[in-house]
């Protein structure tokens, strides 16, 4: 049986990494503490205290870095302990000031003072002047989500993780807002177009909407921002089937709403909504850190409540907007309980407060990243070739799957569509790549192609005679 570590000796290296500013080796932590134990001994309890959340570990090996947790940091010492909501999968560190939030939000309704928009929260905030993030945050958030890849077109590193991030985001953010879909279910879903037995359908639907709303800004990430084309595009896709009136998609609000368990009421006044919700976009397109933006629309698109509904969801993905342009590490809000979040946005509408959802923020792209980097390093490189001619050869394989077409047809529709949409220095290699794509689609990677089942199964039969 393994030795149980004593409190005292973990609160200890926590002390000893705080006496300096940035990130330390294990001999810096071991030169600090009173009565440093043996370097394996040492090892242990830092690999217990980085699994606990309360430290945070750059590098691996003997080029390990260690620091105290960004959203533990001004808890200080054991106070900063991982704080664990009922659902809890994972255990989410808290600031002083985060505690405190949580502390009021968890009163019953009744004892929680009554708040309107406050639109000072909005005017005070001047990009690039006023800041959400700390440099320091910043600068630990830039370090872990920028990956070791060479400068390339923005999206390139969402595109390269993308059937991955496609049902990671889909599921988490879904599930935030009370999805009883397992993270089984959605791949299967997402993958096969196979619905999860005794689920309502809505649930399905919010899951595909996810995932149509990934695509678009990924495959338009040269083109996406902080603009009404893209925010209201996104609302549409994450809102398509779901709301009472199908005209509301896409179009910003013009009747009152009110917040499950909050004593928040948004703003009623159509022409006050839409002012805002330009002075938003105006302001996110402002500012120059790509994560204090990410951070700023998760703040202000959800506290605004410029839609009939779907609000959270559009900041979540709007989050990524910035991450997936500067082809940063996207944020799937992998292991976030849900109640975590809830009181988190909660703290943002009743007080005005960020503090604890900046910590929910950090700790949930360190994981992000982290995650992210590992799934990239399996991948391996990506043949540039197929990255460049993606689109093309989704469009090609899906015209011939859902053509119905046998493999003289699609040699001959292969031919005819590359003279119109490919160079001619690269038209035979594209033929090649279509025609192996076609060979080794199979009932486990069609649905890349946007294609359903039954478009699958009879294209099947037709190409295997």
């Amino acid at each position: 049986m393994a030795r149980r570590i004593q409190e005292e000796d973990l609160r200890a290296i926590e002390d000893a990494v705080r006496t300096h500013p940035g990130e330390v080796t294990a001999q810096q932590i071991a030169d600090v503490l009173e009565s440093a134990p043996p370097r394996r001994t040492l090892q242990y309890r830092l690999k217990s205290l980085v699994d606990d959340g309360r430290l945070a570990m750059a590098g691996e090996g003997r080029w390990a870095r260690y620091r105290v947790s960004g959203a533990v940091e001004a808890a200080g010492g054991a106070a900063g302990k991982a704080e664990a909501w009922a659902e809890g999968e994972a255990f989410l560190p808290l600031s002083a000031a985060g505690r405190e939030i949580q502390a009021y939000v968890r009163k019953r309704p009744q004892a929680r003072r009554p708040a309107g928009y406050n639109r000072a929260f909005l005017d005070s905030y001047r990009p690039n002047e006023t800041f959400y993030l700390t440099s320091a945050e910043w600068a630990h958030l830039h370090e872990v989500g920028t990956p070791k890849i060479a400068v390339q077109p923005a999206g390139t590193y969402a595109k390269q993780i993308l059937n991955k991030l496609l049902v990671d985001l889909s599921w988490n953010s879904s599930r935030l807002e009370g999805n009883t879909y397992s993270l089984l279910d959605t791949k299967r879903l997402i993958d096969l177009g196979e619905e999860a037995e005794g689920k309502q359908r809505l649930e399905a639907q919010m899951i595909l909407n996810h995932k149509d709303a990934i695509e678009f800004l990924i495959g338009a990430a040269d083109e996406i921002g902080f603009n009404r084309y893209t925010i209201l595009n996104l609302h549409a896709l994450l809102a398509n089937n779901l709301l009472t009136d199908p005209e509301a998609s896409g179009r910003l609000r013009h009747i009152g709403v009110g917040i499950e368990r909050s004593v928040f009421h948004p703003l009623e006044v159509p022409q006050l909504i839409e002012e805002c919700f330009d002075q938003i976009l105006a302001t996110a397109s402002a500012i120059a850190d790509p994560f204090e933006q990410a951070f700023f629309v998760m703040v202000q698109i959800p506290y605004l409540q410029p839609f009939d509904d779907v609000n959270k969801r559009v900041s979540r993905l709007s989050a990524n907007i910035p991450l997936i342009k500067g082809n940063f590490s996207p944020l799937s809000f992998e292991g976030v309980p849900r109640g975590a979040y809830t009181e988190a946005v909660l703290g943002v509408y009743e007080l005005n407060r960020i503090e604890l959802l900046k910590d929910v923020f950090i700790w949930a792209y360190e994981r992000s990243a982290y995650r992210y980097a590992a799934v990239r390093q399996s991948l391996g490189e990506p043949d540039p070739f197929r990255l460049r001619y993606r689109q093309g050869l989704r469009e090609v394989i899906a015209a011939v799957v859902r053509g119905c077409m046998d493999k003289k047809q699609a040699i001959a529709y292969v031919n005819d569509w590359m003279h119109g949409h490919i160079d001619s220095e690269d038209r035979e290699r594209f033929r090649e790549t279509a025609e192996d794509e076609l060979l080794g689609l199979h009932e486990g990677n069609f649905a890349r192609y946007q294609i359903r089942p039954s478009e699958f199964t009879a294209w099947r039969e037709v190409w295997s005679r």
